[in-house]
């Protein structure tokens, strides 16, 4: 079952701080099937194209991490994923759809091995497919399209932005 955003530590956190850019630690997963289509969901609330992303939850590594955020987004079951990039640099601060600026840390795997069954709608979703990488739909953020950019230059270095 997915925490809602208030009950979340984040959203704890921002009960607290109210408005004041703060950092949010999260996961990024580039899900991938056998003719090397990514996995993008459609957010509810906003209607972009998004890799399975989240943020962690206090008591949670930053792989369970992943694997939570990739279930609750789509179903599927993370088995395996490796470490490919992390995102930090100040440029990457952004605003939530609450109004909440925050600066983005976010650690990006590369899903190897999944099992389970893709669901096209979850409690925070409203479609997911995977999409050629030539054919990307327009309304996903330049965010993504850096981290495929990042995914085809992966040479086994932990890419540090």
């Amino acid at each position: 079952m997915p925490i809602h955003y208030e009950d979340s530590y984040l959203g704890q956190i921002r009960k607290l701080i109210g408005k004041q850019k703060m950092i949010s630690i999260g996961a990024r997963a580039i899900v991938q099937d056998s003719d090397g289509r990514i996995l993008l969901v459609r957010r509810s609330d906003n209607g972009d194209w998004v890799m399975p992303a989240g943020s962690m939850e206090l008591d949670e590594s930053i792989l369970e991490t992943c694997k939570r955020e990739v279930l609750e987004e789509s179903g599927l079951i993370v088995e395996h994923a490796t470490l490919i990039a992390v995102y930090s640099h100040p440029r990457y601060s952004f605003v939530t759809s609450y109004g909440d600026p925050y600066q983005m840390t976010s650690f990006v795997f590369r899903v190897d091995k999944w099992s389970g069954e893709l669901l096209s709608e979850t409690d925070e979703t409203v479609d997911a497919r995977f999409f050629a990488l030539d054919d990307l739909p327009e309304n996903m953020p330049e965010l993504y399209r850096e981290t495929i950019g990042d995914l085809k230059n992966f040479d086994g270095t932990v890419i540090v932005k």
